[in-house]
């Protein structure tokens, strides 16, 4: 199976933005105005302490110069890896749009406050969710599951608030480097990648100084 990419599109460095994070808002405005369904679906790669990957596809909840969020069970397995191992891939496959945009960097918990925001703004059948799935974990069959579910109904019914679950909350992603890449025919796609150059992780930099970026072309 094969498809062409078109030749009349493309991606050079003039195009780009002067950072990734801007760059980054005009391709996802593209894509939702393309129409993509869930424009905002990423493919998540973690790997445990031993350095064996998994990946499985995560909703992006926010994005700014600072990195990109979601949300899981810590006790997951992406939540588990992502303690042990705290580097993390994402992909966004916009396939229709011939373009992809790949992530690599630390990942890292954000502020309890940020998690309980959110976790308010969910509707109260996936907070309830959240509560009752031992996500990863083994369960003997659907209906269990279910079961689950309808016990945290009846813990939390009359509750006009439901708490924010302590195993439950967000994950940053903080980019070392952020790469946009256009489908171009022949195979000779365009690759151009944002790489952070500052020496050490973010959180080992002295206050007040900002992170420095190079952009480098890579081949096909």
């Amino acid at each position: 199976m094969r498809n062409e990419y078109a030749a009349d599109l493309g991606l050079t460095e003039a195009d780009l933005a002067a950072d990734w994070h801007t760059q980054f808002d005009r391709w996802f405005a593209d894509a939702v105005a393309f129409g993509l369904p869930e424009p905002n679906a990423m493919v998540v790669g973690t790997a445990d302490a031993a350095g064996r990957p998994s990946g499985r596809t995560v909703l992006l909840k926010g994005y700014d110069p600072d990195g990109f969020v979601f949300f899981t069970n810590h006790l997951s397995r992406k939540g588990v890896e992502a303690s042990a191992n705290p580097y993390a891939s994402l992909v966004f496959p916009w396939f229709p749009m011939q373009r992809q945009v790949v992530v690599t960097g630390r990942i890292a918990p954000v502020d309890r406050s940020v998690t309980e925001a959110y976790f308010a703004s969910r509707p109260r059948g996936s907070q309830l969710g959240a509560w009752a799935s031992p996500q990863s974990q083994v369960v003997p069959d659907r209906a269990a599951l279910e079961e689950s579910y309808r016990a945290a109904a009846e813990r939390f019914d009359g509750e006009p608030v439901i708490p924010t679950p302590p195993h439950w909350g967000g994950l940053r992603v903080r980019p070392d480097s952020v790469e946009f890449w256009q489908g171009r025919a022949g195979r000779l796609h365009d690759r151009l990648r944002f790489r952070r150059t500052d020496d050490g992780p973010p959180d080992d930099r002295p206050s007040g100084e900002s992170e420095s970026w190079t952009v480098e072309r890579l081949a096909p």
